[in-house]
């Protein structure tokens, strides 16, 4: 079967219920599984502060835990989710529910750093099933609703990264580390549970071989010129948005702020930018042309990072409103440009969406992986300067890229 005969036959796979839209039920799950799937790569930044100092080890050290998280999600969206064409998804959300639920736990029961970071590479891939969750909404909906039912799905995967943070500092502060990281193992069981007993089965778009559909991803990368720079631009600004999320938590925790980790993840709350920036970027990109919205989100992500360079000069209250209003202000920047790169890459090659947004999801979360480790580097050389140095520079090397 080629690749226009599986995009056709995608809408095939299972009949959307009669009536103008899916039940309301059915709905909710999808969304609440996208939303508590992209919520554990989270979880464990709020919490990086106290988790080093609970278990003895280094802040370079407990930085590698947002980096190998990262790094399993990259790997889980390159070399799984294009299985989501190949094999029943509901199988695969479930599977990876059950793999999620069991990565979660042995992070609670950590006794050091070695098993913490083994965990957390598998809680990445595991978490990939929020990109299984997303198809499948788009294969369930009704023609006539598949936009409104995918964007209801996407904003709950929002919710979940933006209340992840708020939820893991406040459950670490009061309750402990460990207990976050059970909770979540909880949460994600029950969703597993949902989704045997809620979703239909998926039957295979495509029978291509497992080399063969891997191969096809580079074959992309090769042809498209829009979709390489598209991917290297979001990659590079996902290096300065994972390095600023994954030392905050330490640089907070240290002087002169001495705060928890409920206080880092109350910052968390910024990314409610990013969720209302969707629609708005969307509608620009749509009016105005999405290279010149990326062009302007990535402008506003170097003015954002570069205006903390002034923290040193203030006193630290107003340090701390500076941090608020920078992180407000890159995350609108980088949600902006994703949706501006998405919808570049979507008008590409129609048939290859799927595949297309394997491509460049993973260029980001490598980003990410790679933000997560040099900030950690950056914090312990350089401090906090080296930390805001090291985003502003990825920014603008973004805008470089976008700019050609």
């Amino acid at each position: 079967m080629n690749s226009i005969q599986c995009a056709h036959a995608a809408d095939a796979i299972v009949p959307a219920p009669s009536g103008a839209s899916l039940p309301a039920s059915l709905i909710l799950l999808l969304a609440t599984g996208a939303g508590l799937a992209a919520a554990a790569l989270y979880y464990s930044q709020p919490m990086l502060g106290v988790l080093g100092a609970d278990i003895g080890a280094s802040a370079r050290a407990v930085g590698f835990v947002p980096t190998l998280t990262q790094l399993g999600y990259a790997l889980g969206i390159l070399l799984l989710v294009p299985l989501g064409d190949r094999y029943d998804r509901r199988r695969i959300i479930v599977f990876k529910a059950a793999v999620l639920c069991a990565a979660l736990l042995v992070a609670a029961a950590a006794p050091g750093i070695g098993v913490l970071l083994a965990a957390s590479l598998v809680i990445g891939i595991a978490a990939t099933m929020a990109q299984d969750i997303v198809p499948a909404a788009a294969t369930l909906a009704p023609e006539a609703h598949r936009g409104k039912i995918v964007g209801t799905v996407m904003t709950g995967l929002l919710l979940g990264i933006l209340l992840s943070r708020v939820v893991s500092g406040f459950v670490a502060e009061h309750f402990g580390w460990r207990a976050m990281f059970i909770a979540a193992a909880a949460s994600i069981a029950l969703i597993g549970a949902a989704a045997w007993r809620g979703l239909p089965r998926f039957r295979p778009t495509m029978h291509l071989a497992y080399g063969a559909l891997l191969g096809s991803l580079a074959q992309l990368w090769q042809r498209h010129g829009a979709l390489r720079r598209a991917t290297l631009s979001q990659g590079l600004l996902s290096v300065g948005f994972s390095a600023f999320w994954s030392t905050l938590a330490v640089m907070l925790h240290g002087e002169p702020f001495h705060l928890g980790s409920a206080a880092a993840g109350a910052f968390g709350l910024a990314g409610a930018a990013g969720a209302l920036a969707a629609p708005i970027a969307g509608r620009l990109a749509d009016r105005r042309g999405p290279e010149r919205v990326a062009r302007l989100g990535a402008g506003l992500v170097i003015v954002s990072f570069g205006v903390m360079a002034l923290s040193p000069l203030l006193a630290p209250h107003a340090r701390l409103a500076l941090l608020v209003v920078s992180a407000i202000g890159f995350d609108l920047g980088v949600q902006a440009t994703l949706i501006a790169h998405q919808t570049i890459v979507y008008g590409i090659e129609p048939a290859a969406r799927s595949r297309l947004n394997a491509v460049l999801f993973t260029g980001m979360f490598i980003g990410m992986a790679v933000g997560s480790a040099l900030g950690a580097l950056a914090l312990a050389q350089w401090g906090w300067m080296g930390v805001t140095a090291l985003a502003t520079a990825s920014a603008v090397g973004a805008l470089i890229v976008d700019s050609h």
